[in-house]
This record gives structure tokens, sequence and C-alpha cells, in this order.
């Protein structure tokens, strides 16, 4: 999960466009390069890296350009933080490449205010929009525009171990009664149920999402984060006692608290716990990767996290999860309408090729009976394509001020250092208090 841009981001952002933006490019922009024309584009899979992901760029590129003979694509390739650091420094002068890549939620956020991401709505609503899978736009979406296009999608499932749960004649839980009944039953035989590092605190964090959007539905803490509601909303506090009930029945393995995530998810690799809620960005870990006994990577299974009866609001097909990278058109691009065209291009071809040849689950719906994967991808994009909602983490939704008050506080709730209600309480004022400046 990315970190959020700060304050005085914005504020540099908006007064550089504020200077340049009557400016244009300057003479080393693009645009007519002799009888064609070029567009910009900057990605950050190097083909050292990210081999897979390079060469599909670079084989969309080669095939776009084929089709349109008067376009010409320049390309510049940075690794992440190079990525990033340059973005930065071109942002300030208004030199954006015409295509890029960004991130959803707090990333963008400045870079919209600085109104230098153009709006990429006429490019949904020209037969893209339903190819998308629900949610995923909505994350690149400020006061109700779109301005950037996802790539990559990850989701949350709750993997499991299937000899364990054969073991001890555990069922796949549909109810959350049912989870319970696996979570006493593993532990009352002396195995941890759930493995858990929560010292990095968002692991925590898609616990409490989970509970939350099973209690409330899938709006429920979003309004709460985007303040047309509020944290202290009943299903709200209601998630924050049942993760307490959870630590109490001892469902996460022993320590947790004090590990990392990568030391957590040990317990379920070494198969010592049961379960492991954690992103499809770990399905080759329990596929592909041959560091890993065969014999525990068959045993690997997923479902999705179980629904509340009796008065819960939340859909079995709603997941949490979120976006990774997306496209962005650069507003003051000379070739602003090619640009659309490639981008449109780019997110359909992508969605085609990216699951097979490089194992990233793209953002657009994936025909299943047309690639050729391990069952459990088959079985992920199989869900993925019928999902409800996606409810983006939450600590990706908030200002980094308030991500960390929520991170901090998960991890107290975890360690039953704070009370449910004021656990809800410090989450409102965190967010009221940011509200009013």
């Amino acid at each position: 999960m990315f970190k959020k841009a700060h304050s005085l981001f914005i504020a540099v952002l908006i007064l550089a466009a504020a200077l340049t933006a009557c400016s244009g490019n300057t003479d080393t922009a693009s645009g007519e390069n002799g009888s064609k024309k070029t567009i910009k584009f900057m990605h950050l899979w190097p083909a050292g890296s990210s081999k897979q992901q390079n060469q599909i760029v670079t084989d969309i590129i080669e095939q776009y350009e084929a089709e349109h003979e008067d376009v010409k694509i320049e390309v510049e390739v940075l690794e992440n933080e190079q990525y990033k650091n340059k973005i930065k420094v071109l942002s300030s002068s208004n030199e954006l490449p015409d295509v890029g890549f960004t991130w959803a939620a707090g990333y963008m956020t400045p870079f919209v205010k600085g109104n230098l991401f153009a709006e990429l709505d006429d490019v949904l609503n020209d037969g893209l929009k339903d190819s998308f899978v629900s949610g995923t736009t909505e994350a690149y979406a400020l006061d109700g525009k779109t301005y950037g296009l996802p790539l990559e999608l990850n989701i949350a499932p709750i993997y499991y171990n299937k000899e364990i749960f054969k073991k001890y004649n555990l069922d796949v839980p549909q109810t959350y009664s049912e989870f319970e009944n696996a979570v006493k039953t593993l532990a009352d035989n002396g195995v941890a149920p759930i493995a858990l590092g929560n010292k990095d605190r968002w692991t925590g964090s898609l616990w409490y999402m989970y509970l939350a959007d099973r209690f409330g539905g899938a709006e429920v803490l979003n309004k709460a984060i985007d303040r047309s509601g509020s944290f202290e909303d009943p299903a709200l506090v209601s998630a924050a006692e049942e993760i307490q009930n959870l630590v109490k029945e001892n469902a996460f393995n022993k320590g947790y608290n004090g590990l990392s995530n990568d030391e957590g998810k040990a317990e379920f690799l070494n198969g010592n716990a049961a379960m492991y809620l954690m992103g499809t960005w770990e399905l080759p870990n329990f596929t592909t990767n041959e560091e890993i006994p065969q014999d525990f990577r068959d045993s690997v299974g997923f479902f999705k996290f179980p629904t509340v009866e009796g008065g819960g609001k939340g859909n079995i097909d709603s997941w949490v999860g979120g976006p990774g990278v997306g496209l962005f058109v650069a507003e003051n691009s000379k070739v602003k309408d090619e640009s659309k065209e490639f981008v449109k291009f780019f997110v359909e071809k992508w969605g085609e090729q990216s699951v097979e040849k490089a194992g990233v689950i793209p953002a657009t719906k994936v025909d299943t009976d047309k690639v050729d994967l391990p069952d459990l991808y088959i079985d992920v994009l199989n869900e993925l394509n019928k999902a409800s909602s996606l409810t983006l983490f939450a600590d990706v939704q908030m200002s980094a001020s308030v991500a960390e008050t929520h991170l901090n506080l998960i991890q107290s709730l975890f360690g039953n250092e704070v009370k449910p209600d004021d656990y809800a309480k410090q989450h409102e004022e965190a967010l009221k208090a940011e509200e009013g400046n």
C-alpha cells in the first residue's frame, strides 16, 4: 500500500499549475514529429525487475503503432521510486508525460487538485466502463469524475489449508457462525486458527474492514471516511467488538501483534496455522513458487469472508482490496485526444494479456475460458468477475495523518488496549479534525 501525498505537496502542485497553466509544454514536449504525432509515455516496469510486464507493454505499443501509423509512442522506463521522484519533478513545472502511471486515492489527489490530470470519463463511456470489475474505477475518481484507469487489481480472500480442515472435519464456512465454529474447533485442538503478523497493522485492518462490511454493508466504512456518515455507526463499533471476540477465542497465532506480515505468513506456510487473510499478490506462493513445497501448494484453497446472520447487511460477493497502478493522461498534453485513444487501447490489450503472460490480475474482467492458469487463479478470477463491490483499503482511502491514527488504533484494538466505543470515537475525532482544516 502506498504512502499518501502530504498537504504541502498539494500546495506545491496547485501553485505550479497556476504559474504554468498558460505556458503549455516546453520545446521537449510531445506533439508533432515530422508527419507523425508523438505520445510521451512513462512507466515503471523495467525489463530487468519486471521482465514480463515490460514485454507486454512493448508488445502493446508495437500493436498500437502498427494500427496507427501516424502515431509514435516515445517510452521512458524508470523503476518504482525513481518514477515517483521524476513525476514529482515534472509536475512542479507542469511537464508531465502525455500518458503515465498513477496510484489511486491519496496519491492521485494532489495531481487532480493541481489540474494536472485530464478527466477520463469520456474514455470510460466509450464502451470501456462495463469491462472493469465493480469498484475499481471508483478508486480513481474525485468529486464524481474519473482521472485514472486501473490496470491491476488485488482482492483479499481467506486462504486455508485443506488438509488441516479435513483433519478436523471442517467445511468451508459460508456464515460467520460457521467460521466461529471452525476457529473454536482449531483452537481447542491446539492449532492456530489464523496466521497474522499485525506489527505492520494494515494486516489487522483487513480483518476489521471485512467485519465492518459484513455488519454494515459495503458503504458504511466508506461513508465514515468521506464524511457522509460517521465512524461511530453501530456497525463499525460491532466490527471492533468482534475483533476482540476473536482475540478472546485465541483465533490468532501467538505473538501476532509483535510479528511482521512475513513472520505471520510463515505460520501459514509452515502448516502451524489453518487460515490466512491476504491480498491476491500471494497467489504465486500458492501456485507457481517452486521454493514452496508442492504438497503445501496443493493443499491451499480460499474462501470468501462469511456473511453475518441475523441482521448483517454485507454481501458475500463484496471484497476488500484495491487497484494497483493506473493510467493517466496529462491535462495540458498537446496530443490529448490521441493519448486518450492510446489509453483505451492499452487497457483493453492489457486485460487480455496480463494474466497469462505475467500472472497479474487486471482491473478488467477476465474470460477464464480463454486463459491457461493454475486452478487457484481461475477460481479467484471467476469470483472477481461476479464481485458485487470492492471496498478500497481503509488506509489508502484516508489522508496520511488519519491513516496513521487508524493503523495505531487497529493494533491497540487487537491488543485489547482500547475499547470498541473509544476506538470508533477516536477515529471520528481524527476525521472531524481533518474535515475542519
